[in-house]
């Protein structure tokens, strides 16, 4: 049977790396786990205690496709906390995961063949997720100076039917100020280029909040998750802010594509937003790792990173140590235990020199994985 052109994406590389992972945990050893982005706690108890209380209440069929209104209320009283935004609720729009909402908003926004700019070191899935949609990812270059972040220097003339940035950034885990976010929303506005901002780190920040590009803009899309502060990430439940003319035309699209975000997930992210004590529990262990990352990976001889301004993410330059980054990462878990994500994933043109830490897990681990990591690296 034929397939698509559109199907032909590159594979996720942190993916494999996991599946590299299990495979050597299965045959008996102990792997640390620096690879994934995801929490290494569960969801709020408050989430799980309210969701068994609904599932005896009753069957829990569809929602409509924007979501349950109560949900949608709450994430918009959240910007007036955490941004002093005064959101309409009418304006948020519930997805299956971020992932859900990346692909909502390509299809509203762009026509076949559109191009658009992403920030590289990136997340890779913009990149796979547009070519999918016959679209075509315009990888723009950052550069250490500007933290890894997009600059409008970055994109001028090159005819962008859209820029998608991320603060708090993946693989970097730095952070744009209101500044460079309004430069950048001021650049896409001169040049008639859609502007969508990835939030899903927000609330994972440390010496400053993050700033939320509606803070500057209502013409914008922002997009978040209940995956990373909230910690649920199996449960596929994210949201979208978008100006007022285009909930419509998002709700019409999220009828077809997905009917609804699942019903029990945004009944436990509901409870999961009065959870502060829980969550700002899991914010104290992400700082305890950050600062044993910040220290210990130095020792070790990654010295050549950005220090994260939020997430739980370190990015290093290893070009002085290798330049396959992909094997590097193979030889770091065969001889150290150690699963690192080799930075092909985030950046095809440079990402041979680079390598991603992840210290989402628990404290424990990641004293074990630094340890394992100087041991292997003063062997090497």
């Amino acid at each position: 049977m034929r397939s698509s052109t559109r199907s032909a994406v590159d594979p996720f590389i942190v993916m494999d790396v996991m599946q590299a992972a299990s495979a050597a945990e299965a045959a008996g050893r102990h792997i640390i786990h620096m690879e994934v982005g995801q929490p290494g706690t569960g969801a709020p108890q408050g989430a799980v205690a309210a969701l068994g209380q609904a599932m005896e209440q009753g069957a829990l069929g569809y929602t409509v496709a924007l979501g349950l209104p109560a949900l949608r209320a709450r994430i918009a009283q959240m910007y007036g906390d955490w941004y002093n935004v005064d959101l309409d609720p009418g304006r948020v729009v519930i997805t299956p995961g971020s992932s859900g909402a990346f692909i909502l908003a390509f299809t509203a926004l762009f026509d076949t063949g559109d191009r658009v700019g992403i920030g590289a070191p990136g997340y890779p899935s913009y990149r796979q997720i547009l070519k999918a949609l016959a679209l075509q990812p315009v990888d723009l270059p950052t550069s250490p100076q500007n933290r890894y972040q997009p600059v409008p220097a970055d994109f001028s003339g090159m005819d962008l039917a859209g820029l998608m940035v991320a603060s708090p950034a993946n693989p970097t885990g730095t952070m744009l100020d209101r500044d460079a976010i309004a430069a950048l929303v001021g650049a896409c506005d001169a040049a008639g280029t859609s502007f969508i901002s990835d939030e899903i780190y927000h609330g994972i920040e440390y010496d400053k909040k993050a700033v939320t590009a509606l803070e500057v803009t209502d013409d914008c899309y922002v997009i978040n998750s209940f995956s990373k502060y909230f910690s649920m990430t199996g449960w596929r439940v994210g949201w979208m802010v978008v100006p007022e003319d285009h909930v419509r035309v998002i709700e019409r699209i999220a009828q077809n594509m997905f009917i609804c975000a699942p019903h029990a997930s945004q009944i436990a992210a509901l409870a999961a937003m009065e959870c502060d004590g829980e969550l700002q529990g899991n914010m104290d262990v992400y700082r305890a790792n950050r600062a044993l990352m910040l220290e210990g990976l130095i020792e070790a001889g990654f010295t050549k990173i950005a220090p994260p301004d939020g997430a739980f993410y370190v990015y290093a330059d290893v070009s002085d140590l290798t330049s396959d980054s992909r094997s590097f990462a193979a030889e770091i878990l065969e001889k150290a235990g150690v699963s690192v994500t080799p930075g092909l994933d985030f950046d095809p043109a440079r990402g041979l020199s680079t390598l991603r830490f992840s210290y989402a897990r628990s404290t424990a681990d990641i004293a074990e994985g630094l340890a394992r990591l100087k041991a292997f690296m003063a062997a090497r």
